[in-house]
């Protein structure tokens, strides 16, 4: 029983995954489901595609493995995070869609809580900006705009989560109504400091506190299954957030480690330990993991499209036909042509937080093509992370002091994105031989949790680098096009 399944539920796909006693991957099973936009700037999910999908793949990985239920120890569970859902206690059927990370429904009520002065408030307990990003508003949105909802939250009627929490669930039959502390920390309603929800806040935004769930540890007991899912029940011993689950698949458990995750988005953490660094430079303060009732505090930089400008180029203006094929056009690309593109496609994030940017290319000439373009849409990604690494180093490391930046995600695999992420940002990148880490960080926290896989300094020790890319590019020309690239996005901000 050294096995371990590991949930993955993403905001396009759920995918299962098992992993074996020496923590390699035995199976992995994947299916997307659909996106619904019922207005510009809204995204939303249905919730029972995100828990059919889930269970299928689940079930579908512990088959391909050739086990059986009695075979897996633990499950391990990692999400999208600030995905905000809102079910009835009793029946367990949703009263909205899942309103994603994504949504900007409730940007005007963001920029009216800043105009009347809340955010401080909101940062100093949360760490987090007033943005529609994180779930607080969507959670009050929903109940706003769904009669009688407010009253039912009150009288305990009903149960919101993110969607670690609607999995819990439905995995438990409704037993269970959790979410861990790196969760919860991301719906901008957690008093990230005194671990428990804000009642402050909570009361700012009119949201009862019957409605929340209860916040465990990363690795905890979340109940057991449902005995008819899988043919026995099986423990929930951990769950994470996704970026913070790669935290800890990339075993970046010491101050000062950092990892960047390069999906739809990249989004940076930076471990700073047992005390949490309040961010002058926009960044967010988080919880990276919580162990034994104690917090990890981190730096988070958001960069809200990084993989899916390569979606742009393959989906949008359609010069590639498959994600692979940005390197060998990077590679062909004419040097003497300097294309910048800002990919503010939905604002820009970390460490700007200007939702209404748009995206935009500059250097463009008659000779400009799929190549320049494919090289400029690599590039972006690697002067974003380079905003976001300094303003890391503004807020917490000491000057020169910059690490090694440790690698994951669908772009990863890139090598050309992955050396010119070390040129631009003159330090070097490490792409472990495990790129699953954030399905590695989950399954990890429920194998140490039911003692079938090792402790943490042991799990550090068997983290193993794949490549090691290394900064090939001279001071100056480093320099100048990442001053080009700061002029590119002052002119997409209108500054």
């Amino acid at each position: 029983m050294g096995y371990i399944l590991a949930i993955d539920q993403g905001t396009t796909s759920s995918r299962g995954i098992v992993f074996d006693g020496q923590m390699r991957i035995s199976a992995i099973a994947q299916e997307e489901f659909p996106q619904h936009y019922p207005a510009s700037g809204w995204v939303e999910h249905d919730p029972s595609d995100l828990w059919a999908t889930t269970a299928a793949t689940a079930r579908a990985a512990i088959e391909k493995a050739g086990l059986h239920a009695t075979d897996i120890a633990a499950i391990g569970i990692t999400n999208q995070r600030e995905t905000t859902l809102i079910w009835d206690r009793q029946t367990g059927r949703p009263i909205h869609n899942a309103i994603v990370w994504q949504d900007r429904r409730t940007a005007d009520f963001c920029a009216q809580l800043r105009e009347d002065g809340h955010e401080a408030m909101i940062t100093a307990r949360t760490g987090l900006l007033a943005d529609p990003y994180f779930s607080a508003t969507k959670v009050k949105y929903i109940l706003d705009h769904v009669d009688g909802s407010r009253e039912r939250a009150r009288k305990g009627e009903l149960a919101f989560g993110t969607v670690d929490s609607w999995l819990i669930w439905n995995l438990t039959g409704g037993r269970v109504h959790a979410t861990d502390a790196t969760n919860a920390a991301r719906t901008m309603l957690y008093d990230i400091h005194k671990g428990r929800w804000s009642e402050s806040i909570c009361g700012l935004l009119d949201i009862p506190l019957e409605l929340l769930p209860d916040v465990r540890d990363c690795a905890a007991d979340f109940g057991t299954t449902r005995a008819d899912l899988f043919g026995r029940e099986i423990p929930i011993l951990g769950v994470a957030g996704d970026q913070q689950a790669a935290t800890i698949g990339q075993a970046c458990f010491a101050p000062g480690m950092l990892k960047s995750t390069y999906g739809t988005g990249c989004f940076a953490v930076l471990n700073t330990g047992a005390a949490p660094v309040a961010s002058t430079n926009k960044l967010l303060t988080t919880i990276a993991y919580q162990l034994d009732g104690r917090p990890t505090y981190a730096l988070e930089g958001s960069i809200f499209v990084a993989g899916a400008v390569v979606q742009w180029l393959r989906d949008g203006i359609r010069i590639i036909r498959a994600a692979p094929e940005t390197q060998a056009l990077a590679e062909t690309a004419d040097p003497s042509q300097d294309l910048v593109l800002v990919p503010a496609f939905v604002g820009l994030g970390a460490p700007y937080w200007k939702p209404e940017a748009r995206g935009a290319i500059f250097g463009l000439t008659r000779n400009s093509g799929p190549a320049e373009f494919a090289r400029a849409a690599l590039e972006s990604v690697g002067y974003q992370t380079r905003d976001l690494l300094e303003a890391m180093q503004a807020d917490w490391l000491r000057e020169g002091a910059q690490p090694v930046l440790r690698v994951d995600g669908g772009m990863a695999a890139n090598d050309y994105a992955m050396q010119f992420l070390s040129d631009i940002i003159g330090a070097p990148v490490d792409r472990p031989e495990v790129l699953e880490t954030t399905a590695l960080g989950a399954a990890w926290l429920a194998g140490m949790r039911a003692g079938v896989w090792p402790d943490m300094d042991e799990f550090a020790r068997g983290w193993a680098v794949e490549r090691q890319f290394t900064p090939q590019m001279e001071t100056a020309p480093r320099k100048a096009r990442y001053d080009r690239w700061k002029r590119a996005v002052s002119a997409v901000l209108g500054v």
